[in-house]
């Protein structure tokens, strides 16, 4: 009978929902130009011709909505069915990256897989897959969510073999990232408070120990609080990124004008591309691309809202999951460009230069649209 039933809603798919659609347009069109304008003078430097970097990213893009559109066509059913199986993959994959002569390592870390013409970052797809997972997580485990070992302590656990594995790598903001989204999803989704209190405390306690364990952790942490002091040491990123905000006043130096990111700003076209966008477009440019990303994570609730009204939980908790996933993203890397969160190395989702960032936030951005999709289908959308 279900089988029946999702045939059918298959058949009388209506349109993607456009706001969603036109906000990614927007996102990815803008990521662009400021990748070009943030990349150029380096990418002649490095390359010899200024559309290094833009082209990679204009082929980066280029796959990302292609896979949207083919995740587009997958019910939920499926992503529900093979959800633990592809959990295993990106566990699997994290493995591998710290394999020598299999994963790929930059800059001192092991973070990537490399497939031939592309390298891959495996954490990235891992914070998808660990929402498709939580998602019937949470939908299997309705009725004991109250009791700390099924609400809490399995995840908690799960979480704990993943953050083994990255801080191998070591990748510690996509560790942050995968425990305060799948605690997060556990907190909408009806665990008991205490539990859920309990567990953060002693996450932040963890956190606390291993920044203090680890020289390097430390020194960011301080350069983080006092910037300027160490202004040619650990507080250099952050000091020529507050710089570049400073410079962009209230309405820009003008595209293509900045000077941040000529070698002063390091990762320009990266983590720190916000930075950028405050420099030529100044304090509205700032909130132009934060109400973006606030139209995606309100509507993302939104949809999450809507299955919950049709019964359909699982879709629910995946829409509440990618929502919470791109909003915190966003909001730890514009929080580090601004001086509000220590240094993570983490993109600006849909904006940055990077194939795994875009290519995640797509399938995530993707399977909102075939929720909504679905729901039209059944009358339940909104």
């Amino acid at each position: 009978m279900a089988d029946s039933s999702d045939a059918a809603v298959t058949r009388r798919l209506p349109s993607l929902d456009p706001t969603l659609l036109y906000t990614l347009y927007t996102l990815l069109g803008f990521g662009l130009v400021m990748v070009y304008s943030a990349s150029a003078f380096v990418s002649v430097h490095r390359a010899g011709y200024s559309t290094y970097y833009l082209w990679h990213d204009v082929v980066n893009t280029a796959i990302s909505l292609v896979t949207l559109m083919v995740v587009v066509t997958i019910p939920m059913a499926v992503w529900r069915q093979f959800s633990p199986y592809l959990l295993i993959v990106g566990l699997v994959a994290l493995v591998m990256v710290l394999i020598p002569h299999v994963g790929v390592r930059v800059n001192g870390s092991a973070r990537w897989l490399s497939l031939g013409v592309i390298n891959i970052q495996p954490s990235e797809f891992l914070k998808l897959f660990l929402v498709l997972y939580l998602a019937g997580y949470l939908v299997r485990r309705q009725g004991r969510l109250s009791e700390f070992t099924h609400g809490i302590l399995t995840v908690a656990t799960l979480l704990m073999v993943t953050g083994v594995l990255l801080l191998l790598e070591p990748d510690m903001g996509s560790e942050v990232i995968l425990w305060a989204v799948a605690f997060g999803m556990l907190f909408v989704g009806g665990v008991r408070l205490s539990h859920f209190l309990a567990v953060v405390l002693s996450g932040v306690g963890a956190g606390a120990v291993l920044i203090l364990a680890s020289r390097y952790r430390e020194q960011r942490v301080i350069g983080f609080l006092h910037p300027f002091a160490q202004a040619k040491g650990d507080g250099y990123q952050l000091v020529q990124s507050l710089m570049a905000f400073g410079r962009g006043g209230w309405l820009g130096r003008g595209l293509g004008l900045s000077i941040q990111k000529l070698y002063y700003l390091p990762a320009a076209h990266t983590d720190f591309l916000f930075a950028i966008v405050g420099e030529e477009f100044g304090f509205l440019g700032v909130l132009f691309v934060i109400g973006l990303f606030s139209v995606i994570v309100i509507r993302a609730f939104q949809i999450a809202e809507a299955a919950r009204g049709a019964e359909d939980l699982y879709a629910c908790y995946v829409a509440q999951g990618v929502g919470i996933l791109i909003g915190l993203e966003a909001i730890i890397n514009m929080g580090v460009d601004m001086g509000v969160l220590p240094t993570k190395g983490l993109a600006l989702p849909l904006l940055s230069y990077g194939g795994s960032s875009t290519l995640m936030s797509c399938v995530g951005l993707g399977l909102l649209l075939r929720i909504d999709r679905e729901l039209k289908a059944r009358g339940a959308s909104r």
